[in-house]
């Protein structure tokens, strides 16, 4: 890419994020692939570690995702053995998500990977930037900056 085509006026920020987006997760999953995941589905078990056992709710919010797209992320995880659902015992329509002693030795096992990537990125793009760059998106996934884009 250009310097000028950075400067067009007519590029459009949603598209060159999922441009980037897309580029990133082809290199992550390349690198993941021999533990057979991808880069999203680790990020759907980092967040049911991360969480214990979340609410399908509470998962797709912290995920940005809406609940349709987070249940056709489970469906490979929860067919290979990796996560399982059930119903939450206070509340009888929700449901809870949680990681499978097989969920947690395969996240052990894509992290290892994962950290060779996340390596490979920082050296290529550089520690400082690729820092400065999850600030930044971090921002932008906010709850806050939805507020203030969907006010204006």
């Amino acid at each position: 890419m250009t310097r000028q085509s950075i400067k067009d006026p007519l590029v459009c920020n949603g598209a060159a994020l999922r441009k980037a987006s897309r580029r990133v997760t082809q290199l992550y999953d390349n690198l993941l692939a021999p533990c057979g995941l991808t880069i999203s589905q680790r990020s759907v078990l980092v967040h049911v570690q991360r969480a214990g056992t979340p609410t399908m709710s509470e998962l797709a919010h912290a995920m940005v995702l809406d609940r349709s797209a987070l249940a056709h992320n489970l469906k490979p995880l929860e067919r290979d053995g990796y996560l399982v659902q059930a119903r939450d015992e206070k509340d009888g329509r929700s449901r809870r998500v949680a990681l499978t002693p097989s969920g947690s030795a395969k996240l052990d096992e894509a992290n290892l990977l994962w950290r060779t990537a996340q390596t490979r990125f920082e050296k290529t793009y550089g520690a400082d930037r690729a820092a400065a760059l999850r600030l930044a998106l971090a921002d932008i996934f906010s709850d806050e900056f939805a507020e203030a884009f969907l006010r204006d």
